[in-house]
């Protein structure tokens, strides 16, 4: 699996779990640590994790990708995934605005995943 499509399907895990505001920011080129990041907020410590569990969970299951490396697990507002060519971030709200990370990569080509309407 090529790097944009693992990060797709990273969003769209993260949205199967109520995962909002998503963000995919690639940075081919502007990084030597990884091509894309995805950037994910959620409401509540229990959610930042059960997000977590579900990518590492699916990708491993359904794609046989395997995480590099996981960071935060023990913190309410930050769980990072590397899966070497997409790192993700699962941030709670005010977390998020505060790292910043939008900004600090304002050079990136962003993707914004918007949720699908309920029918």
């Amino acid at each position: 699996m090529i790097a944009q499509e693992l990060a797709d399907k990273i969003s769209t895990l993260a949205l199967e779990k109520k995962g909002h505001q998503i963000a995919i920011l690639n940075v081919t080129g502007l990084s030597s640590v990884t091509d894309y990041f995805v950037i994910i907020s959620v409401d509540s410590d229990v959610q930042l994790k059960a997000i977590a569990d579900h990518i590492e969970r699916k990708l491993k299951k359904d794609d046989q990708v395997h995480l590099y490396h996981k960071e935060g697990t023990h913190s309410p507002n930050w769980i990072l995934l590397d899966y070497i060519d997409v790192v993700v971030h699962i941030f709670r709200k005010e977390t998020r605005e505060h790292y910043g990370l939008e900004r600090l990569w304002a050079d990136a080509e962003m993707k914004l995943v918007l949720e699908e309407e309920e029918v």
